[in-house]
């Protein structure tokens, strides 16, 4: 008979290394560049199965098709909605039911994923579920996709009015950029993308702050193709999220710079989407938002100076991204969004706040009162912005 003392208790420790490969691919479904098909297997009877927006078939399907006819790839297409809307339990089955039909191998056939942030969180998603884990490849076609989406391990999809409230820390093991994608987005899309480079700029990167500053409107109208700082804006805000995330990739620890923007965002973002009464935010709108009603906290924390708090609403003018919005004038709305952050950053505040335009600390000590100064704060700073009497 087994005693205490004969049982035994067994400690399991093991580590998993992580690599995976961000890489600059101009003409990444060019017959000329072989990076799409750098993993996986090769020769007579390669396949690979491709999740794609559906949006934006009318633009690269024939391309995509040729590209993998041209390289003799058995290729079985996947088109699937993939707004804000549809980043749910059924988007993911549908591709699901299709890695299961097509019978996708676990190790040698990498799910190819093609679309915006959406479509990648969806895919990346039912990549980590299928089979405990295949490999999938990241090909990112909007801004927030390219300097967000392609850099870290997060999947995920919208639960019970929530974003991404269901998920999982699953990277790919490649994420080839191509800003070529971004001559076809609409302008309102260059323009969210543009709010999620500007959080990473205020919260840690002077520099890329002065180009955003300088040539916001250039990057718009050109949608980056041809603007002379393009290629920097986009590296300086990739290599921003791979140094914050590298060494913490798996979110061990809950202070996090990349987290600006996202203290009061996400509920706000997703009751804009659902309520018909309220002016719908895209996820960089929403970003850009709450990064304009962070420094004003700071401001009147005697942190950030006036002139820096003008200067970053007055260069988001410049992105034509919104300063102003109305559930960021509603006191208890912002509440109940910092409490539900609170959870996902296990009952810390972890609030990222700059004290200089590329220079932050964290808060922990945010007060109801404090909130409600700062929704009249930033309705001050419109004014201002606005020349319009307070």
């Amino acid at each position: 008979m087994s005693t205490p003392s004969t049982i035994g208790t067994w400690v399991m420790e093991t580590h998993l290394p992580v690599v995976f490969k961000i890489k600059n691919s101009p003409g990444i479904f060019d017959p000329g560049n072989d990076d799409l098909l750098e993993f996986g297997s090769h020769g007579a009877n390669t396949r690979r199965m491709v999740v794609i927006d559906r949006t934006i078939c009318q633009y690269y399907l024939h391309e995509i098709m040729a590209f993998f006819q041209a390289k003799q790839v058995e290729c079985h297409i996947v088109a699937i909605d993939a707004t804000e809307d549809d980043k749910n339990l059924e988007s993911l089955l549908v591709v699901l039911r299709e890695m299961e039909k097509f019978g996708i191998l676990r190790r040698d056939e990498p799910l190819i994923a093609v679309g915006g942030g959406v479509l990648l969180d969806i895919a990346g998603m039912a990549a980590g579920m299928y089979r405990r884990g295949v490999p999938y490849i990241r090909v990112p076609t909007t801004l927030v996709g390219l300097v967000d989406a392609s850099v870290g391990a997060k999947t995920g999809i919208n639960f019970e009015s929530r974003r991404n409230r269901l998920g999982s820390y699953y990277p790919p093991i490649a994420a080839y950029l191509d800003k070529a994608f971004l001559r076809t987005l609409a302008p309102l899309e260059i323009t969210s993308g543009l709010g999620e480079i500007l959080k990473m700029a205020v919260v840690k990167d002077y520099d890329l702050f002065c180009l955003l500053e300088a040539f916001g409107p250039e990057l718009i109208e050109t949608r980056f193709i041809g603007c002379e700082v393009a290629d920097e804006v986009i590296n300086r805000a990739v290599r921003g999220m791979k140094d914050e995330l590298q060494e913490n990739l798996w979110e061990k620890n809950l202070e996090r710079m990349v987290d600006f923007g996202h203290s009061f965002s996400p509920i706000i973002e997703m009751r804009s989407i659902n309520d018909a009464g309220q002016v719908a935010l895209t996820h960089g709108q929403a970003v850009s938002l709450d990064v304009l009603f962070s420094c004003v906290i700071s401001h009147q924390r005697g942190l950030l100076s006036w002139a820096d708090l003008v200067r970053v609403g007055r260069t988001q003018q410049r992105l034509q991204l919104p300063t102003s919005h109305a559930l960021f004038r509603e006191p208890l709305v912002i509440l109940e969004a910092l409490k539900d952050t609170m959870k996902h950053r296990n009952g810390a505040q972890n609030l990222p706040m700059p004290k200089a335009i590329g220079v932050s600390q964290f808060l922990n000590d945010l007060e109801f009162a404090e909130i409600k100064a700062a929704a009249a704060g930033l309705e001050e700073l419109n004014a201002v912005l606005t020349g319009s009497p307070a």
